[in-house]
């Protein structure tokens, strides 16, 4: 079974339905022994960084999410929060990855919305996957690049696309908006 962490942060319902499509079975929880008890953890939002952080320091999810020895996905603000900081209200993040959250350059094209390629795919969340292939991005704030960087974006400037550091997975674009190429990303992760 699949635990989608819910925290308060939207997007939760659609990694459900985009994993009912696949035929898999999940539940969203905050519930820390659900999420242990877990074949697998998606880690997804659209928010903000601060009350996000909030929420799961209250709950002490913020201690529990790091701890996890099974796949974990973290998914757009997911992945910033497995980050080490955020300039998004200057939030502490979780530290997982070796890595800062910065706000676009001010620039008449930010948020970053729409489909974009990824170039640099590297590790198992990749496989049957070429450089090139889309995927689909909603964010004002990205993920530098670091030496966890599996795969890269360039939109204002380069950017970490996705990250992995052991069992710790994350993409800042969202695979269940992200048609076919997200399908196979999200069939990969599940099959780890």
């Amino acid at each position: 079974m699949t635990a989608i962490i819910q925290y308060q942060a939207g997007n939760a319902r659609s990694v459900l339905n985009a994993l009912e499509r696949l035929g898999r079975q999940a539940i969203i929880t905050d519930d820390p022994d659900t999420i242990l008890k877990a074949d697998y953890v998606i880690f997804p939002g659209v928010g903000a960084a601060g009350p996000a952080m909030q929420y799961l320091r209250e709950r002490a999810l913020d201690q529990l999410i790091p701890a996890l020895t099974q796949p974990v996905l973290g998914i757009c603000l997911g992945m910033q929060l497995l980050c080490r900081h955020s300039e998004e209200h200057d939030t502490p993040c979780m530290g997982v990855f070796d890595s800062r959250v910065r706000l676009f350059p001010p620039d008449d094209r930010v948020p970053h919305v729409g489909w974009n390629t990824l170039s640099g795919m590297q590790g198992p969340l990749f496989n049957h996957l070429k450089d090139g292939d889309d995927v689909y991005f909603v964010h004002s704030y990205y993920a530098e690049a670091c030496l966890q960087t599996t795969a890269t974006t360039e939109y204002i400037l380069p950017f970490s696309a996705a990250l992995q550091r052991d069992n710790f997975f994350a993409t800042q674009f969202h695979p269940e908006k992200s048609a076919r190429t997200g399908s196979i990303i999200l069939n990969n992760f599940l099959s780890l």
